[in-house]
């Protein structure tokens, strides 16, 4: 019963439309109650769960992002994708998919990729005669690819809901390849639907201005090196990355491109601010929901129910992918982690699949919730830039979808796809 008071509550709270952070906090409340626990334990927890020392990186690669995002980077790095591939079939499509892979680098956020890239790209498509559905479709599923590359603050918020025994540095190095497959597959499938449509093509620029673009955007690009090689090689923590980024954001911004003005940097500081404060009270209120998980057995529960039915490895997996897809889109990225790492990452070891590898394949189909409705973030943004209607936008996403889903599949039955970098790196 106090299962159901916990879920129900919670689901029903959502369907009536009750942010998620108030969502859990009330099922939180409504099941200690029932329970006959004191009240007392829920605040305990919210307060244990924002207080978590290695969640410390998660505003300070925000608020580097931000920094990177009004300072100039981002044009900078659309300048060198369009120099790279705008040249291919659907050019300006492939130009926002590998912005997103650079741009990911710099801010680890999906909302921050689409609202920077998108926000650039989708208008200029449109101005070119792209259609309005595909310049959101390629946009908003390009954003997805930030989740995987380092500095993604949902890999560091995986670590610490997986009790902070997995290596930040091995989930940095094993999103590298699957987002670099992603990448590749929105590529294809965009040339795919542009050559359907019979989109322009515009000539190569040769490889001068490919050189001068590379050097434009290269002190940007930078940041990701000195954050993966820094905590690859142990030299600094997650945390002290996170430092060091902020920092070498504010010497980029400022003193070698000179775009980041007193303004920009008050304007900075409120957008990172409000976007920490979102993020931290949602892992706050989820880390009570997450605390009654496991004082009711939830996980033990779960890995026998599913066990029960297979022994199977792949189709347990599979099961797990399907159950996890539908979750997605009820819940955003955040409060997901937290609730199904401690249900799922029990079974998944039961079974043999390594944790790294697991935090990508969460992550992953987190991702393609963010693009599905009733709570796709992502997608609201985007179709909000592009100015048209999700209706609109569902219509014709769907081989995005596939691709997407495509690569999940590989992902989770290709462990080396995961694994084989950071084994490569150790």
């Amino acid at each position: 019963m106090a299962t159901l008071i916990l879920f129900g509550v919670f689901a029903l709270l959502l369907v009536i439309g009750v942010p998620v952070a108030f969502s859990l906090i009330c099922a939180s409340l409504a099941t200690v109650t029932y329970l006959g626990l004191p009240p007392i334990v829920v605040v305990q927890q919210v307060v244990a769960g924002a207080g978590t020392a290695s969640l410390i990186a998660i505003p300070l690669f925000i608020f580097a992002g931000e920094i990177m995002l009004r300072g100039g980077i981002s044009e900078r790095l659309i300048g060198l994708a369009a120099a790279l591939v705008g040249h291919l079939r659907g050019g300006l499509g492939q130009v926002s998919v590998l912005s997103s892979l650079f741009f990911g680098g710099v801010s680890g956020s999906a909302l921050a990729d689409v609202s920077a890239i998108g926000g650039a790209m989708i208008p200029q498509m449109v101005q070119r005669g792209f259609d309005r559905d595909f310049a959101v479709n390629v946009s908003v599923t390009a954003a997805l690819v930030a989740l995987l590359v380092p500095p993604s603050h949902n890999l560091i918020l995986y670590s610490a809901s997986a009790g902070g025994g997995i290596s930040i540095a091995d989930l940095f190095a094993a999103g590298i390849i699957p987002a670099l497959l992603l990448t590749v597959a929105l590529m294809f499938t965009g040339w795919w639907i542009a050559r359907r449509r019979g989109y322009a093509v515009e000539p190569f620029p040769g490889m001068v201005v490919v050189a001068q673009r590379f050097v434009a955007a290269l002190p940007g690009l930078l940041l990701v090196a000195l954050i993966f090689v820094g905590i690859r090689a142990g030299i600094f923590t997650a945390v002290e990355s996170a430092a060091i980024a902020v920092c070498y954001a504010l010497l980029v911004t400022a003193l070698v491109y000179r775009k980041l003005r007193w303004r920009d940097f008050v304007q900075t500081c409120a957008q990172a601010a409000r976007m920490t404060g979102m993020i931290l009270f949602v892992i706050a209120a989820a880390a009570s929901f997450g605390w009654l998980l496991a004082y009711l057995q939830i996980p033990t529960a779960a890995v026998n129910a599913l066990t029960s039915l297979t022994h199977d490895k792949n189709l347990l997996l599979l099961l797990m992918v399907l159950i996890l897809l539908v979750l997605g889109t009820f819940m955003d990225l955040a409060p997901m982690i937290i609730i199904c790492t401690p249900i799922f990452l029990p079974l998944a070891k039961a079974i043999g699949v390594d944790p790294v590898h697991f935090g990508i394949i969460l992550i992953l189909k987190g991702g393609i919730g963010l693009i599905t409705p009733p709570l796709g973030s992502v997608l609201f943004v985007g179709t909000a830039i592009g100015k048209i209607s999700i209706g609109e936008t569902m219509r014709t996403i769907w081989p995005f979808y596939l691709a997407a889903f495509a690569v999940l599949i590989a992902v989770t039955f290709i462990p080396a796809l995961s694994l084989w970098l950071p084994a490569l790196l150790k």
